[in-house]
Order: C-alpha cells, then sequence, then structure tokens
C-alpha cells in the first residue's frame, strides 16, 4: 500500500510539472498564459504517466544510463503515440499534430519529442526522483495515505468533469455542417469561445485540434 501511494504521489508531481512546462512553453511562445491539458486543474496525466513509467524502468536499468536513456525513449514515445490515438478514436479529434515536424511518425510523435523525452528521463532518474523520495519517505505513513486519497478523489472528479466537457464538445462537432475541414475546425472553435468557460479553455488549450469526421 506504501508503494502505491508513493507511486501516485509521484504521478501528481510529474503531472504538476508537465502542467507547468506546457504552460511556460505557451507563455514563452505565444506571450500569455493557457491552463494547457486535458483537465481543469494544473495537471496534465500524460507526464505523471510517463513519470511512473520512468520511475518503474529505473528500478532495472538504474546503473545502466545508455539502456534507460533509450528505453526511456522508445517507452515515452510509445505512450505519447497511444494517447493520441486513443484520444482521437474516443473524441473524434486530433489534439496535436506534428506532421509539420521533421521525422515524424503519422504527426504523432516526432524526433524531437523523442530526445527530449530521454532527456528529460535522465533528469528524473537522477535528480528529480531522488529529491523527491527523499520528501516522500520523510512524511508519515499515515499522513501520505490521507493525502494521497485526497489528492485522487479530486484528480477522479475533475477527469469525469473533465471527460463530459469533451464528449459536449464532440457533440458541437458533429452539429457543425461544412464542407471542408478546415471549416470545421474553424467553425467548432468559434462556438467553442461563444461557450461557457469550460468549452473555451479546451480551445485555448489546443488550439490546433482538427477534427475527424469519420
Amino acid at each position: 500500500m506504501y508503494k502505491i501511494c508513493v507511486l501516485v504521489v509521484l504521478f501528481l508531481i510529474y503531472s504538476f510539472l508537465g502542467w507547468i512546462i506546457e504552460t511556460t512553453w505557451t507563455l514563452i511562445v505565444e506571450k500569455k498564459f493557457v491552463n494547457r491539458g486535458f483537465l481543469i486543474g494544473p495537471v496534465v496525466p500524460i507526464y505523471g504517466t510517463g513519470g511512473m513509467l520512468i520511475y518503474l524502468l529505473a528500478g532495472l536499468f538504474m546503473k545502466k544510463p545508455i539502456i534507460l536513456f533509450i528505453m526511456s525513449m522508445l517507452v515515452c514515445s510509445l505512450l505519447e503515440y497511444f494517447t493520441s490515438y486513443v484520444m482521437e478514436k474516443v473524441f473524434k479529434t486530433r489534439w496535436w499534430d506534428y506532421s509539420k515536424r521533421k521525422f515524424n511518425i503519422n504527426g504523432r510523435i516526432c524526433l524531437f519529442n523523442i530526445l527530449c523525452f530521454g532527456v528529460m528521463s535522465m533528469i528524473i532518474v537522477y535528480v528529480a526522483n531522488p529529491f523527491f523520495l527523499n520528501i516522500i519517505h520523510k512524511i508519515d505513513p499515515m499522513v501520505l495515505k490521507v493525502v494521497v486519497v485526497i489528492l485522487s478523489m479530486l484528480f477522479i472528479v475533475d477527469f469525469g468533469i473533465s471527460t463530459k466537457i469533451i464528449y459536449n464538445f464532440r457533440g458541437i462537432s458533429k452539429n457543425v455542417h461544412v464542407d471542408s475541414t478546415e471549416e470545421v475546425n474553424s467553425k467548432v472553435k468559434e462556438v467553442l469561445l461563444s461557450r461557457g468557460a469550460l468549452l473555451r479553455r479546451i480551445a485555448k488549450s489546443y488550439p490546433n485540434f482538427k477534427v475527424k469526421r469519420s
């Protein structure tokens, strides 16, 4: 049970750090704050999942940094590809697209991101994990469990609400009747921006989304 609590805490920490990375990048590039990610709260789960997978890989390849680097790139790339594929199939929308970047695979992953995964993995394994685990292990186990339960409940509620919002988004895209894909995306974005704050957030968080009609 304690090990599960530690994994959950690491998941939430890296989900939060992922949100910071995404929002900071947007702030630098677009000169404005955007609440990035699928969820309403300041977390991006794909980063948390990646962080947990790297933590588990470290247990196998901690003393083999080259193998760890390669395996981290492979695992995180598969995670990003799989996430993109599933979200597109479920919500009929391509949320990100790397087609314009060199050395991409179906626009879902690209070489630049793959290399970043490798570098970030090294930082996580040899710098971040020891730092965070040292803090986590100093917390009373009972207190840790209570914190994990509370944060997990908040995460589950956020996930449920956010999923419903995305399904509302899917409903809006179905009711847009125009011919070309560009017109569909433009019209859907226009409708989203005219709706409530939560739907507007999705349009701003994923400005380059592409609605799939099939």
